[in-house]
């Protein structure tokens, strides 16, 4: 599954921990709660602070409730090595347990909220700007995994000549994250996941510039539930966020699942089912009783109800809460009600199959009445016509799964910059979800399509954009992407690709399919059904 894709091995997380341990130079950063101790990679000149503690422990009473600053801590606080990360789900119906491969020295717990701090500096971890553009990466995962630790940093300073400053964060996942309902409303705070990502980004504002970045020049960047979450916050506050927290936007693989109203069907179902797997269902007050419940057991129940899930899905997902997330997001996105100035979004070639069960022989028809459950057969009769001509059953299904949830919300969103959306679409081979994350962070093994002309016009477009935000103002003058017009500009996009025969990289402007925009459309207009 793509959750695997997302990780890196145990193997390398150990060996570039122990390189930043092992380093000499350790400077010290006040941060007015807290003093950090970082260290500098010696061999590049790149200084990082591992696992700063941006909120407090949402334990106990803090448990489903908003983040809160962290409290004061004496001392010098270590930040050179990862942190513990946030609990774990599964996709839906995985046939195995795609956590196993995880780092086994990073512990899972509910004590997860960190961020980590990247920039280049001298020798003795001084900066080397004052005011670089900076960049806050959201890990993806499907809402219910995935870590900071796997993502290092100085992969994307240097495809950015040294340019940027990096953060990467953390936030709740799961039912820990994501539960929803009216007694979370009333007794708690829904989306508590993404809210804190915007208490992260607060702390970027205001903390940003001791490491070097100009917290005026903040771009959020995430893949997958990542990505899904940068649309989350672009919509935020129905595109009124104060102050403004980041001035562009950049999306892998833009992930849009349904999205109900808090006190929905289905999140009530959702926090029933919750409530009957940790004994709550009788309490008094249902809320305290979960805070009351072991941690330990509350996993087990969200990595129980994560894993019985339909294939593919992921249920402990953004709601519509009314607050922080006003309305339904297509139709945020409909209306330009956004924040940030400008986007730029890659999708892949075929972002559906790894969402699929492959073995299930099953029509688009219906394969959508599984996926939404609210369409009936009007709707489903026009996911099978819509979608008759594209190949095989399996096909089709695969193609309705990563339409509808990944590339036709991307669309949405481009539309809502107009003028200002720059379009990708990565399509080396097999082109499955995730697989562009190898060019961008590729860890200490190359990514598959080992060419340095492709993987530096394919990285720097987005580095470039992160410090112009246009990618025509390239890091490199001398890579081979071509000019990019905006998508406005007769649905112009950039593809990313290589030759079938002799493997040379492939890289230049391509108009979006009319099929494709129409099929779009279509999912557009069912919105109020598919709950997006």
């Amino acid at each position: 599954m793509a959750l695997l894709s997302l990780r890196i091995s145990a193997i390398a997380i150990f060996l570039w921990t122990a390189r930043v341990v092992s380093a000499q130079i350790s400077p010290i950063v006040d941060l007015g709660y807290a003093q950090y101790q970082g260290a500098v990679n010696t061999a590049n000149n790149v200084t990082h602070f591992l696992g700063i503690r941006y909120a407090a422990p949402p334990l106990g009473d803090l448990r489903f409730r908003a983040p809160q600053p962290p409290a004061n801590m004496s001392g010098v606080q270590l930040a050179t090595i990862q942190p513990n990360e946030c609990f774990q789900g599964s996709t839906g119906q995985s046939p195995t347990n795609p956590l196993k491969s995880r780092a086994t020295q990073i512990v899972d717990t509910e004590d997860c909220l960190f961020l980590s701090v990247y920039y280049p500096s001298n020798g003795a971890g001084v900066p080397l700007d004052n005011n670089l553009p900076t960049l806050v990466w959201i890990h993806g995962g499907g809402y219910v995994a995935g870590g900071m630790s796997e993502y290092n940093g100085e992969d994307i300073i240097r495809q950015s000549n040294r340019g940027v400053v990096v953060v990467t964060i953390q936030y709740r996942l799961g039912l820990f994250g994501f539960l929803a309902g009216s007694a979370v409303k009333k007794n708690g705070a829904l989306n508590a996941g993404l809210l804190d990502q915007d208490f992260a980004l607060r702390w970027v504002n205001k903390h940003i510039s001791k490491f070097g970045g100009d917290p005026s020049k903040v771009t959020i960047w995430g893949i997958s539930a990542g990505a899904g979450s940068v649309l989350q916050q672009v919509i935020a506050h129905g595109g009124q966020t104060e102050p403004q927290l980041f001035r562009a936007a950049i999306t892998s693989s833009t992930f849009l699942p349904s999205q109900y109203q808090f006190d929905d069907q289905i999140p009530e179902l959702l926090f029933s089912e919750v409530l009957a797997q940790t004994n709550c269902m009788t309490a008094p007050d249902s809320m305290s009783c979960l805070r009351a419940v072991d941690a330990t057991t509350l996993e087990a129940v969200n990595m129980n109800i994560t894993t019985n899930a339909f294939f593919g899905t992921f249920v402990f997902v953004p709601v519509v809460d009314g607050t922080f997330i006003t309305q339904r997001p297509t139709l945020s996105l409909l209306e330009g009600k956004v924040n940030g100035d400008a986007v730029l979004s890659v999708t892949n070639a075929f972002e559906g199959t790894d969402f699929v069960d492959q073995s299930v022989s099953v029509t688009a028809s219906d394969y959508s009445l599984e996926l939404f459950p609210r369409f009936g057969s009007l709707q489903a009769l026009g996911v099978g016509a819509l979608y008759s001509g594209l190949g095989t059953d399996l096909f089709q299904v695969d193609a309705v799964q990563g339409e509808s949830i990944f590339i036709c919300p991307t669309y949405y969103l481009l539309n809502a910059f107009h003028g200002r959306a720059f379009k990708g679409e990565f399509a080396i081979p097999p082109g499955l979800h995730g697989m562009d994350q190898a060019y961008y962070f590729p860890g200490d093994s190359p990514p598959p399509f080992n060419n340095a002309a492709f993987i530096d016009a394919f990285a720097q477009s987005f580095t470039s954009f992160i410090i112009n935000l246009d990618p025509n103002i390239k890091v490199d003058p001398t890579t081979i992407t071509p000019h990019w017009n905006t998508f406005d500009i007769v649905h112009t996009e950039m593809l990313f690709n290589q030759t079938a025969v002799d493997g040379l990289p492939v890289v230049h402007a391509i108009e979006t399919s009319d099929a494709l925009l129409e099929r779009c459309l279509f999912w557009n207009s069912v919105g109020s059904l598919t709950a997006q």
